[in-house]
């Protein structure tokens, strides 16, 4: 066990980066990325299930369905605040995988209960906030990247660990429609559910998108636990990190990452059935995996120019671009349940990914920049142990915040379905949950050039 604790870590020293600290970090990235990957796959796996369950017997309304696709990122945001403060507490090795572990539990839920089409709603409704544990994640994982990275890399390896997390939305959305018409478990994965498929019956084993994903769990949790290491300088008390509540900052990049990764999120939820309630001829599910696909690719490169350009600067930008999405998406939504352009509407909506995704990558690259710069601007000339402190200080609050926003980041993921959902059920339509958007990013737009890209912004970063 104390094999795992590295007792000093101090990855902004080049000669300690170089000859042992760079190894060390990097494998503790790429153990943390598959599990992150599962986390967002569990998360993400209802956007998928609501969409077949009337197919197989379930009499649930369109805003029940909605509420199915959106509770886990209820849940997931709401669990976010306390995972935020988790990676100090209890080690970043330990959390990982007792937290990659945990997703078992929803993963086995939802094999089980679509195999009986008598299933209550309410126990899905418990299932959809289990598949929270997966949105959770995430703000534990990022939190612990950001420890074992310099500065100076700390932009593309959250970007790494973060794009390819988010590439299970992806994965899920394109993997579990080809396993549900399969029995790949054969006689262990139940019976099949038979659904009416251009006229003709046809089996659908809809167990095997819980089922599917537990083996990988299993071994994820398994390779965090043996593979990782836990942090001795990382380690801080809830009210070590409650300091951030005090600090401007971290408001301020909790209203920018729910523009952000709530927008990716809470896109990545709603669009399959935004899709199938807006063009009903179009196969959702054919295309809806698109979207996060490519915000979460481009993910990384939204941090790696941020480590060249500055990640004020490559926010700013990106929420301008995300205003012009949202209007090309008005522009091609039938109207009156009538015309419409779905390849038009699709190709609005991948701007908006990709923007999303440059954008993720960008506001947490800004996270770190600014508390290291207000923490050494508080030690600037005090002696060497000031500037170290300083240094662990910001990191220790970076964290924190890394966490924290990504909290507030998450109700994206509710809020956005829930707005389509009402939007629709109060005007036909869901054009007045994207007018609502379009002032929200105005709002970004302004925050981020007056407090960090404009020339003699308090905080440049």
């Amino acid at each position: 066990m104390a094999t795992h604790l590295i007792q000093h870590w101090n990855p902004e020293d080049p000669k300690f980066w170089e000859s042992e600290g760079k190894a060390i970090a990097t494998r503790n990235l790429w153990i943390s990325i598959p599990a992150l990957t599962l986390a967002f796959i569990v998360w993400m796996v209802w956007s998928v299930v609501v969409v077949n369950l009337p197919a197989v017997g379930f009499k649930f309304s369109t805003n029940q369905l909605f509420w199915l696709a959106a509770l886990p990122a209820l849940c997931g945001a709401t669990l976010r605040i306390f995972y935020s403060f988790a990676v100090p507490i209890f080690g970043g090795r330990r959390w990982t995988a007792i937290s990659t572990a945990s997703l078992m539990l929803p993963a086995l839920g939802i094999g089980f209960a679509v195999q009986d089409a008598g299933t209550p709603y309410e126990v899905f409704v418990i299932l959809a906030l289990l598949c929270g544990f997966g949105g959770g994640n995430f703000a534990s994982s990022m939190a612990n990247i950001n420890f074992f990275f310099p500065k100076a890399r700390k932009g593309t390896a959250l970007g790494l660990n973060a794009g390819l997390g988010n590439v299970g939305v992806s994965i899920v959305q394109l993997t579990v429609p080809f396993v549900i018409a399969a029995g790949v478990f054969g006689a262990f994965g139940g019976e099949p559910q038979m659904i009416t498929k251009a006229g003709q019956q046809a089996p659908m084993w809809l167990q095997n998108a819980g089922f599917i994903w537990v083996p990988f769990i299993a071994v994820s949790a398994l390779a965090a636990w043996f593979g990782m290491n836990d942090l001795a300088d990382a380690k801080a008390s809830f009210a070590d990190q409650a300091v951030i509540f005090r600090r401007k900052h971290n408001w301020l990049m909790c209203w920018l990452y729910l523009g952000t990764f709530g927008s990716f999120i809470g896109y990545s939820a709603g669009f399959p059935l935004l899709i199938k309630s807006q063009f009903p001829g179009v196969s959702a599910l054919s295309y809806a995996w698109l979207g996060p696909l490519v915000g979460a690719l481009i993910r990384p490169a939204g941090g790696w120019l941020s480590d060249k350009l500055g990640g004020a600067r490559v926010t700013f930008w990106t929420f301008v671009v995300m205003i012009i999405g949202v209007v090309g998406v008005l522009f091609f939504l039938p109207k009156n349940g009538a015309g419409g352009h779905f390849f038009g509407f699709l190709v609005c909506f991948l701007v908006l990914f990709a923007a999303t995704g440059v954008g993720n990558g960008s506001t947490f690259r800004m996270i770190p920049v600014i508390f290291l710069t207000e923490r050494q601007r508080d030690a600037r000339g005090k002696d060497a142990v000031a500037q170290d402190r300083a240094v662990r200080d910001a990191n220790k609050e970076a964290a924190a915040v890394l966490g924290f926003s990504s909290a507030v980041g998450a109700y994206g993921g509710f809020f956005i379905p829930k707005s389509y959902g009402t939007s629709i059920a109060l005007t036909g339509g869901p054009e007045a949950a994207l007018y609502t958007f379009i002032v929200f990013y105005v709002t970004c737009v302004a925050m981020t050039w007056w407090y960090y890209s404009r020339r003699n912004a308090p905080m440049p970063c």
